[in-house]
């Protein structure tokens, strides 16, 4: 009876960590850089070239 007990705490635990994140993805999927957001935004045209240039400069240091 006990392993019964063992096994559900570990499904409860695993939902916990897993469906818990605030990010909303899955446990151990990757987040995306602070690079790779801004090189989605001027590719989608939301910002100029001159200002993908200063945010990216600034990223850097």
């Amino acid at each position: 009876m006990w392993i019964i007990w063992l096994i559900l705490i570990v499904v409860i635990i695993y939902f916990v960590v897993g469906f818990g994140n605030k990010s909303g993805s899955f446990p151990g999927a990757r987040r995306e850089s602070a690079l790779d957001i801004l090189k989605k935004r001027y590719a989608r045209g939301e910002i100029s070239k001159a200002e993908y240039e200063e945010l990216k400069r600034d990223i850097a240091d």
